[in-house]
């Protein structure tokens, strides 16, 4: 299926999504007018569809209502500090989520559809369920604002932690001679394709830019049958296998036939561990990462004013495809490309996809992008937190203040002070108490 016939998929089942929607009130029922009867509801739509029609948009006024509430939903301080902390959050998700899988396919030599298989069947599940379980705490325990926030800050802070794990699960490079190994079997990276050239292949006439691996039984690939020397073949198609390498090392020249088979050696046994290590942090990171969405939804929703909601969010959307979206695959796929060690030549001799990447440089310059965005975001949310903080604070006391002034002046109301008590019958020490205060 070509990417015209997926374009035509994904339109309809957007078509088919929307379909829902058309079924919908031309208005719905505001919170509180639930009770009032069809006849009212009736009179209401009525009114609301002849007012478009008898006054007039104005584009300016729009426009201006429009400047106005962005500047004030920008100059609310936990709306902007915690909108910080999105961009950084959403740059760090888009980053892995877009290279997750060249990831694993460089650093543990998995095929690239058995990696995308794995993100598929492993962590797409877990993410949903844990949005779907982040959500049922909020409700089942009615969090507050405050609660939320301190939830969303919890299961996100330890998802990180668990995501510095991965520094730890690591493979060393493959051994390509010339690349990550000389020819002599002395470790060291080289991206200057001179290193691929050697005494042993030098009369061969090889082409650098040719990528052709084959494995030797000493463990060490090389760019292709020239390079490694070989001067005959047997067999045809994937069964074919190089005699007479001058460029394979072997310990003497009776106990090797000095062949090569096509093909990257395989890693070793520790690799297939490491790699069953870095799929189960990851399964537990994604999980319990997906248990601060909701709350960290709720946030913005409980913190906004009414009539900035709808805004709030579009705004958050706008920000994170633009700020997020956009930059993060581009400044990623910059830095992961400076750890390429061999280039591919398309036919028309411009550069290809990069052959082969220092799995170790990789490894350090995709998980710090990604720790250090993710990290440098917790700083805004603890600020969002602290204002939160503050402003119930305020809010407990401002209610507090204002239940002491409404008892003070029930106390001293007329009705209280009254020589003859409070009209209503109470109790009649509570008769004598009040003939005795002087208004």
């Amino acid at each position: 299926m070509n990417f015209a016939n997926y374009s035509f998929l994904s339109s309809a089942i957007l078509v088919l999504a929307g379909v829902p929607f058309w079924f919908l009130p031309r208005s719905l029922t505001k919170q509180g007018e639930e009770g009032k009867d069809n006849s009212n509801v009736d009179q209401d739509n009525k009114e609301q569809t002849v007012l478009p029609n008898t006054h007039s948009v104005n584009l300016a006024d729009i426009s201006k209502g429009f400047l106005s509430s962005l500047k004030k939903l920008m100059c609310t301080p936990t709306y902007f500090l915690l909108l910080c902390g999105i961009v950084l959050k959403f740059n760090s998700f888009i980053g892995l989520l877009t290279f997750k899988a060249k990831y694993m396919e460089q650093q543990f030599g998995q095929s690239a559809s058995r990696a995308n298989f794995l993100i598929g069947v492993l962590i797409l599940p877990v993410v949903a369920v844990g949005i779907f379980l982040g959500g049922l705490l909020m409700k089942r325990y009615k969090l507050s604002v405050m609660a939320g926030a301190q939830l969303s800050f919890i299961t996100s802070f330890t998802a990180f932690l668990l995501l510095l794990l991965h520094f730890g699960t690591k493979c060393d490079n493959v051994p390509v001679a010339g690349l990550t190994v000389f020819y002599n079997g002395t470790p060291g990276t080289s991206q200057d394709e001179r290193s691929l050239m050697s005494q042993c292949n030098q009369d061969c006439s090889c082409s650098t830019s040719e990528w052709d691996p084959v494995c030797s039984d000493s463990g060490i690939t090389y760019v292709s049958p020239c390079l490694a020397g070989c001067t005959t073949s047997t067999g045809q198609g994937k069964n074919t296998v190089f005699h007479n390498c001058s460029c394979v090392l072997t310990p003497s020249p009776a106990e090797g036939s000095r062949s090569v088979s096509l093909g990257q050696c395989p890693r070793g046994p520790g690799c297939t561990r490491s790699f069953t290590s870095y799929m189960a942090v990851s399964v537990l990171s994604s999980f319990i990462n997906s248990l601060s969405t909701t709350p960290g939804y709720m946030i913005i929703k409980q913190c906004i004013t009414p009539e900035l909601k709808s805004l709030a969010l579009g705004i958050q959307t706008l920000v994170m495809q633009t700020l997020g979206g956009i930059p993060a695959p581009v400044y990623f796929g910059a830095l992961i490309d400076s750890t390429c060690l061999k280039w591919g030549i398309k036919s028309c001799g411009v550069r290809g996809a990069c052959r082969m990447y220092d799995s170790n440089m990789y490894r350090v310059i995709f998980l710090s992008l990604t720790t250090c965005l993710s990290g440098c975001s917790y700083f805004f949310i603890i600020a969002v937190i602290v204002l939160l903080r503050k402003q119930i604070r305020k809010e407990v006391k401002a209610f507090q203040q204002t239940a002491r002034k409404r008892n003070e002046t029930e106390l001293q109301s007329p009705e209280m002070c009254h020589p003859d008590g409070p009209k209503t019958d109470t109790d009649p020490r509570e008769k004598t108490e009040s003939t005795n205060t002087e208004c």
